[in-house]
Order: structure tokens, then sequence, then C-alpha cells
């Protein structure tokens, strides 16, 4: 094609008429795809909780999990760990597999409208990509990651390095520059739907560094941002009372809010 200039006027103007509609059907399109996305999100009602999901961190371990999951049914709350298939090292995107699996199961024998997740730690990716990718945002009202390496861990991509022996697929997904990570944090953080908590520690040694467990678009706060000088290690936060109080308070109808400082009380009285 000759250059612009070169046409005459009448020619110059069809010209850019064309190439002006050509865009405008390629911003539709765009929009469009943007849109039809979004309405496919259609978000429960924030007053009417439904059964807690927890989700394990990585190994799968339920054992920390068990102390806050026992505090949240003794606060009336129908609350069940999901474990994992396996030994819970395997691929985080089968992981969020098995939790849609278990979020459906679950409505359907109880009747609720939606669930609350929890994950704890490797188990707060497993969240975010249950949510992202296989359609969560229609049944989860909340999801509160705690202490979970959203944009990876150091200590993952150390142990990377050491072969798959040492550093099994669930692990390399955690390294910083993993393609799932890459994946969920490329756009938003905080996938339409829910109401996103993150919580995390500023003592943590596994997370590092610790503040890859915040979230842009979530309520987004440290422990010690409610209660400073409090000492929280990872594998302690599930289990530490003044965490599970924050925990159980944006699991509530309200809000979420970033928890008051009473929730320190049982740590200062003990």
């Amino acid at each position: 094609m000759p250059p612009l200039r070169s046409l005459s006027p009448a020619r110059r103007r069809f010209v850019l008429g064309s190439l002006g509609l050509a865009i405008g059907v390629v911003v539709a399109a765009l929009v469009g795809v943007v849109l039809s996305g979004d309405d496919a999100v259609e978000p429960v009602a924030q007053d009417d909780p439904g059964p807690v999901l927890l989700v394990p961190g990585y190994g799968g371990s339920t054992a920390a999990l068990q102390v806050l999951t026992d505090q949240l049914s003794a606060e009336g709350r129908d609350a069940r760990i999901v474990r994992p298939e396996g030994d819970g090292t395997g691929d985080l995107r089968q992981q969020a597999a098995d939790l849609a699996d278990a979020a459906e199961r679950v409505q359907d024998s109880t009747g609720a409208a939606s669930v609350d997740l929890v994950g704890y730690s490797a188990g707060g990716v497993v969240v975010r990509w249950y949510v992202a990718e296989l359609g969560g945002g229609s049944h989860v009202r909340r999801a509160v990651t705690l202490v979970s390496p959203q944009h990876g861990t150091d200590l993952a991509a150390l142990a990377g390095t050491l072969g798959s022996r040492a550093c099994p697929e669930a692990c390399q997904q955690l390294a910083p520059d993993s393609d799932l990570l890459r994946t969920l944090n490329a756009g938003d953080e905080t996938p339409a739907g829910p109401r996103w908590v993150s919580i995390w520690t500023t003592d943590d040694a596994t997370v590092v560094p610790p503040d890859s467990g915040a979230l842009d678009g979530a309520l987004d706060f440290s422990v010690q941002d409610v209660c400073p000088g409090l000492a929280v290690s990872h594998p302690d936060a599930p289990r530490t009372p003044a965490v599970i109080a924050m925990v159980a308070s944006v699991l509530g109808t309200g809000g979420p809010d970033v928890p008051s400082s009473s929730t320190c009380a049982d740590e200062i009285s003990r």
C-alpha cells in the first residue's frame, strides 16, 4: 500500500475510515471477551455464610489446621478440612480441581448457597487457582489466604536447584518464577466472586519474603499490623489464638474488616 500522504484526500479519508472501523471491531471484541468473563461469575450473598473448607499447605498435613477447624466449629461454623489426594506435594492445579469437587459435594449435601475457604500456606495458592481458573467465583463467599506464598518463596527456588526429588511438582510451582504463579499474578490477583482476605506474618521463615503473602485487591494485613510485637512463625499461624480470632473475624457476615486489637487479648493474657 502506498504511503497515505501520496493518496488523494478522498482516498486518504477512506483508508483512515476503514482502519478506524477495523480498530473499533477489535476493541469491541476485546471488551466483549472481558465482559463475558465478568458475566460468567455470579457472586454469592455475603450475609449467608455456608460451610468453611480449610485447605492444608504443602505436604498435606492437617495437624495445625485442626486447631483452627475445632475453634471455628466451637463457634458454630460447619468447618471441614479438605484433605488432599496423595502426599500433598503433587500438582497444585489438580489439588484445586479436588477442592472444586469437594466444594460441590459439600454444597450438594448441605444445600448451602456458598462456601467459605481458608487456604493455609500452599493451600492459599490452591484456593486462588480454584477461583480464578475453575469457576469458584460463583461458589465462594469469602476466600482467606493464611501465610501463603502467593508470589512464591525463595526457599522453593533454592530447593528447586537440588532436583525434583528434593523439590516435587508443588514445590516447583511455589518458586517465584513458576508458570503457575506467573499465570495467577499476570492480571487481577483477586478475581471476581468472593471477598478476599490475605493474612501473613512478618516472622515467616518459610514464605520468603514474608510479604509474598500479600494480595492486591484483598483486605491485606500482617498479624503484627493487628498485634504489634506478637511473634508468630509459619507453622504456628493456624494454631495461634490471636490468628484464629482474626480468621474467625473476617469470616463473619460483616465487612470483612481488619480485626481490632481485641483479638490479641488471648495472647496478652498468656
